[in-house]
Order: structure tokens, then C-alpha cells, then sequence
């Protein structure tokens, strides 16, 4: 398959027809119909102008024909009305551009709003799949398209649509029918073969738009796994991938540009055989005293004003078609459909003490590979209960199931005998607070980051979230403070110092349940103890789930489970499971080992 066959096979755009598409534009624009309607009539008004200044353009002519008045006459009257005319078709132009003004960007700000409004409400499964250099210049192309499809459609489809109705029925009304047959067939054949061959290249404007997301996404993974790149020395590897696509783009440019000049050739020699037909018959009209030198002034000044914008109509189809294109793959995206939705008419979460429980829960991905199995335990309010294990026992899981990023496969996961499915996720995670493992921060100050947990927050609050979470005096060494930006998905802070800006927008939070996700696991021995101390001044009168690898934080829980290949395979406080003597007490004494080993070697 070459590639501009598989890019094409990849685009969306066969999945909706171009009518599809502009009904799914309907609504964005209902809302400035007032605004539309006078738009279209300062159009109308503008082209009923531009029309009349030729039926002027004849009287002025035949005034002066000397061959019809023995004395010349100044036709002062058509001079002047000549004129009003011409200011009229720009005065009514320039008021239709601004009054759709507001349309057009109102439009775009509405559509843009609209996808990332729906991105955010897609579940976590799509943005774990999703390629985001891709979402972004589909989401760029789509809004800008808006813009583009508005401007075509009311300043060149429709004036050119009106200018021919109107100057079709001067001809028919006042001409020999065959000047009309002969302009209306003209316009036929060159609208015919523009849609033609327009439909024809627009495979490859398809693989250009396929070849351009595919390169953006590989630009913004290849800059933000940086770190990745030049740990491996992959730099031209990255670099040929990028070019690879880049070909593809530049083969399918090269063929859209040479096919639209093809296409320009032949609209033009459309368009100059119907005129010069046109001509010959008005020249022999004039010549059979059928017709004055003004009306062969008509005629030609009618045939250029409607030609001349009729030869750009290739251009503006073929852009029309790219807008539409590129709009089909936004409206693709604003289809996605979330895989998690709330019930209709979903209540409020009512907390009042904090008690979670999961009954009998099963868990997977896939239908093929169950991830938890009969899960079963219950966080009493105010207490603290660990899940330990080994790497793929499904702890995390836990965590996203509790938020309700995926619903559970069998059992249930209550909040005080609430079924978390049955209420809104809004008020569901505006119970829940959350430390996660890899924290993730905004390329913002490191103020807004903290109080991004509540963005009505003081500083005084921010301060105190930050002192809790010991790294307000670390703030105050950075030479600006609280505003120190921490760059792109924080990479300009260590690993731990994420980790408790994370803390700090926790406590910001002051949520009734808290979660953390292996929250001191990029934390030195110091730092993990300060840390400790945090958690536990946070986590008193607090529903407290901890997953945790160093088990020695959390050997202070109220009850530990231990969970392997998804299920809990041992529970109870920390003496409890020692004193048992299975996957517990074995994982202890590993990390012990482990624990002295790095202290002898510390102490070398």
C-alpha cells in the first residue's frame, strides 16, 4: 500500500459526508442568527449595486455615442449615480464583514470551547491511547477551518451565487435568451469540472492533513520524553522518523499544488471560450443595429464582473473542501463518546463520616486479563489502611477505580453506602484527595500549582499547604519564590520536590478521603520522614488509603493489606502480618536487607 493510500485509509473523513458536517456547524451558529440575516442582506444589497453600476455603465456610453445625438449631451445624472453606486457595493461590503465578524470568531471560540470542554469529559482510557501533538493541530486545523469554511461560504460562494442570479435575469429580461444559455452553460461546465476534479485531489490534501498530525505528535513526544532521547543517543533516529513523515507530507503537497494548477488552466480556458463567445455575438449584435455600444458594454461588464470572482471559485472550493476536511476530524473527536457517564439526573456525593468500601470487586481492562479478583475491605472513617504487594498486584487500580476513572467489572465501590456509579464524578472527586506516584504539574508558578487544588485560595493558604507539606523554606531559596515557574510538566524540580507540591495541593484540598499512591517513593531517607510526619498530621480525622512500596511507611496503619496478582491474600496491622509469616513478613525482611546493605555502603 503506498503511503499515500494508508493515510488516506486512516482519515476520518470518509466516515461523514460533507453535509453531515456543516449541519454539525448548525448550532454553533444559531445563536448569532440575527447578526447572519443582516450579514446576508448587506450582501445582497452589496452585489444589487455592483450589478446596477454596468445598466449605469450602458447609459453613460449611450449619452455619449455620437452616432445616436447629433449634440453630446453630459449625463451627469448616471455620472454621479454611477458613483453612488460603487461607494454602495463597499459601504454594504464593509458592514457585512463587520456585523459576521462577530459570527465568525464567536463560532470559533464556541467550537474551540466545545472540543476541550468534551476532551476533558473522555474517560482516562482515551487519553492514555490518545496522541497529543495529533489532538492538537486536528483541534487547531478544526477551529481555524471554522473561520475559513464562514469566509468562503458568505464572501465568495454566496456573492458569487447572487451576482449570477441577478445579472441571469437582466440577460433573460432585456437580451437575447441565448446570451443567457450561453453564460449559464460557461458557469455549468466550470462549476462541473471544479467539483471534479476538486473531489479528485482531495486525497491528497487527506494524506497531507494525516502526514502533518502524525509529524506534530511525533515532534511533541520526541520533546517531551527529552530526557529519554538523549539518554539513549537517538536523536537522529527521532529525527529520521520525523523526516520519514515529513516526506510524505512534502509528496502530497507537491501533487496537491501542481493539480490545482492543472485545474487553474482549465478553468481559465472555460472561462475564455464562453466570453469570447459572448463578445462575438454582442460585436454582431452591435453591427446588426440589434444593440447600442452601451449595451456591449453591458454585456462585457457583466461577463468580467461575474467571471473574474468566478475564476478564483476553484480556489475557493478546494479551500472549502480542506476546511471542511479539516473541521470533519474536530466533530470526529467531539463524537468520541466518554466510556464513563454519569446517571440521568445524577445526585450529589453526601459525605458525612468518610467510610469507603469496596464489596466483592472485580476489575479488567480487557475482558481477557481480569486485573482484581473478589475484592473485598472496608477503610472505616478516620482510619488509615495500607495496600501493599508486589509491582502488578493491581494497587494502583484501586486508586483510579476510587476516582471512578474506570467502573468496576463486578461488585461495588461504596463512599458511606453510596454506590460511587450512582452519583455525579464531580461531587465523587470533590471528596477525594490524591498524591500520586508520578506527579504531573502545570508549566505555571509554583503558587498556582499548589492552589490549583482550590484556584479561590489565598496566599496565606497556599503558604500554610506548603509549610505542612515542609517545602516552603525550599520555596523561599528559589530566587522567585512562589512564582518560580517549574517548566513544562515540572522537569525544573526533582523528583521529591514534585512530590510534595503534590502534598501541599492535597492538604489545599482538605478533602474527607485522602489517597497516596506511593507519595514518598522519590524521596530521600530525610525528606521520607518529614514527609511521614506530613501525612500523618494530614491523614488525623481523615479517611486514609495508602499504597505503598517501602513498607516502613506505613507500618503505623490500622490495618494493611497485602494483595498479589489482584487479589488480598493477607490483612492486619504490621505485628499482625509479621507474626504470620507469609508474603508480608517476606517482603519486610528483604527491604530490611536492603535497608542495611545501602547503609553500610553509606558508610564507606
Amino acid at each position: 500500500m503506498s503511503d499515500h493510500a494508508r493515510y488516506a485509509t486512516e482519515s476520518p473523513s470518509g466516515n461523514r459526508s460533507d453535509l453531515k458536517t456543516l449541519r454539525s456547524l448548525v448550532p454553533y451558529l444559531w445563536s448569532y442568527r440575527g447578526r447572519v440575516i443582516l450579514a446576508l442582506s448587506a450582501l445582497v444589497l452589496a452585489k444589487m449595486a455592483m450589478v446596477a453600476v454596468p445598466l449605469v455603465l450602458k447609459q453613460i456610453v449611450d449619452g455619449l455615442d455620437s452616432s445616436q445625438h447629433e449634440q453630446l449631451i453630459l449625463p451627469v445624472v448616471f455620472l454621479v449615480l454611477y458613483g453612488v453606486l460603487r461607494l454602495s457595493g463597499s459601504l454594504f461590503g464593509e458592514i457585512r464583514d463587520a456585523v459576521f465578524a462577530r459570527v465568525r470568531h464567536g463560532a470559533m471560540r464556541s467550537m474551540s470551547h466545545r472540543v476541550v470542554s468534551h476532551l476533558h469529559e473522555l474517560s482516562l482510557r482515551y487519553h492514555l491511547e490518545r496522541k497529543t501533538g495529533a489532538i492538537t493541530r486536528d483541534l487547531e486545523r478544526g477551529t481555524r477551518s471554522v473561520s475559513s469554511l464562514l469566509n468562503y461560504m458568505v464572501f465568495s460562494i454566496l456573492p458569487i451565487l447572487v451576482e449570477v442570479g441577478l445579472i441571469a435575469v437582466i440577460l433573460l429580461s432585456q437580451y437575447n435568451p441565448w446570451y443567457a444559455v450561453v453564460t449559464f452553460v460557461t458557469v455549468a461546465i466550470y462549476i462541473a469540472t471544479t467539483m471534479v476534479i476538486t473531489e479528485w485531489r482531495m486525497k491528497y490534501r487527506i494524506t497531507m492533513n494525516q502526514a502533518d498530525s502524525k509529524a506534530s505528535s511525533q515532534a511533541v513526544d520526541s520533546l517531551i520524553n527529552y530526557e529519554t532521547v538523549k539518554y539513549f543517543g537517538n536523536e537522529a533516529y527521532e529525527m529520521q522518523r520525523y523526516d520519514d513523515t515529513l516526506q510524505v507530507w512534502e509528496d502530497a503537497a507537491v501533487k496537491s499544488q501542481t493539480s490545482l494548477s492543472a485545474l487553474n488552466v482549465g478553468q481559465g480556458a472555460i472561462i475564455a471560450t464562453g466570453v469570447t463567445l459572448i463578445m462575438f455575438m454582442a460585436s454582431q449584435g452591435v453591427v446588426d443595429g440589434e444593440m447600442s455600444m452601451g449595451d456591449l458594454v453591458l454585456v462585457n461588464a457583466f461577463m468580467i464582473q461575474m467571471f473574474i470572482p468566478l475564476n478564483f471559485l476553484g480556489i475557493v472550493y478546494s479551500q472549502l473542501k480542506h476546511a471542511l476536511s479539516d473541521m470533519d476530524r474536530m466533530f470526529t473527536l467531539i463524537e468520541e463518546q466518554p466510556e464513563i457517564r454519569d446517571i440521568k439526573n445524577a445526585p450529589t456525593l453526601q459525605v458525612s463520616k468518610g467510610t469507603l468500601r469496596f464489596e466483592h470487586v472485580d476489575f479488567h481492562y480487557h475482558p481477557d486479563r481480569t486485573i482484581l479478583h473478589g475484592i473485598d475491605f472496608e477503610i472505616p472513617a478516620g482510619k488509615k489502611v495500607a495496600i501493599v504487594g508486589p509491582s502488578g498486584a493491581g494497587k494502583s487500580t484501586l486508586a483510579r477505580l476510587i476516582f471512578r476513572f474506570y467502573d468496576v467489572s463486578g461488585g461495588r465501590v461504596l463512599i458511606d453506602s453510596q454506590d460511587i456509579r450512582e452519583v455525579s464524578q464531580q461531587s465523587l472527586r470533590a471528596h477525594i484527595g490524591i498524591v500520586p506516584q508520578d506527579t504531573v504539574l502545570f508549566n505555571d508558578s509554583i503558587a498556582h500549582n499548589i492552589g490549583y487544588a482550590r484556584p479561590d485560595s489565598s496566599a496565606a493558604e497556599i503558604t500554610r499547604a506548603a509549610r505542612l507539606a515542609h517545602i516552603h523554606d525550599f520555596i523561599l531559596s528559589l530566587p522567585d519564590g512562589y512564582d518560580t515557574v517549574v517548566g513544562e510538566r515540572g522537569l525544573k524540580l526533582s523528583g521529591g520536590e514534585k512530590q510534595r507540591v503534590a502534598i501541599a495541593r492535597a492538604i489545599l484540598k482538605n478533602p474527607r478521603i485522602m489517597i497516596f499512591d506511593e507519595a514518598t517513593s522519590s524521596l530521600d531517607s530525610r525528606s521520607e520522614q518529614a514527609i511521614l510526619e506530613a501525612m500523618r498530621e494530614v491523614a488525623t480525622d481523615h479517611t486514609t488509603l495508602v499504597i505503598a512500596h517501602r513498607l516502613s511507611t506505613i507500618a503505623d496503619a490500622d490495618n494493611i493489606l497485602v494483595m498479589e496478582e489482584g487479589r488480598i491474600i493477607e490483612s492486619g496491622n504490621h505485628n499482625t502480618l509479621i507474626q504470620q509469616g507469609g508474603l508480608y513478613k517476606h517482603m519486610w525482611e528483604l527491604q530490611q536487607e536492603e535497608e542495611q546493605a545501602l547503609e553500610l555502603v553509606s558508610s564507606d
